[in-house]
């Protein structure tokens, strides 16, 4: 299942880039980032069958083993590619949101767009990572 990553703004070089791409490179699955304008821009189209994951601060803040099985329970389903949508400043319409399959948090406070793009690649890995068995994440 490709992990897509579709993000409002560039990231550019920073140090959140950089946690990015150590992550990436990590990554067994297929992992694609797109970036997209502040406003406009087109998301690409998707692999079919597909899940949407917004990123957004009403949602559901998971354990990384949680959002594990969701990713894995998803690909042994058959899905194609797993989107997750960070928005811009002002967030995602409510239209957007009730057209997601999750809306995922990662907690109550509000984090920097490209912190939140670092914390998603890092949870990712993760959720691959518990996914094979790896050690990598040390539970309990």
């Amino acid at each position: 299942m490709l992990l897509h990553v579709i993000a409002r703004g560039k990231i550019a070089r920073s140090p959140e880039a950089e946690l990015v791409a150590r992550y990436e490179k990590r990554l067994t699955w297929p992992v694609k980032f797109t970036e997209l304008p502040e406003t406009g821009g087109r998301i690409p189209e998707p692999q079919t069958p597909y899940k949407t994951v917004l990123l957004d601060e009403r949602g559901k803040d998971l354990p990384s083993e949680d959002l594990a099985d969701i990713l894995g329970r998803w690909r042994d389903d058959g899905m194609r590619e797993c989107r997750f949508i960070l928005g811009a400043a002002d967030g995602h319409s409510e239209d957007e949101r009730s057209q997601a399959d999750l809306l995922l948090a990662f907690g109550k406070a509000t984090w920097p767009h490209l912190l939140a793009r670092a914390m998603l690649a890092e949870q990712l890995y993760r959720a691959t990572t518990i996914i094979a068995g790896h050690p990598y994440h040390r539970s309990g």
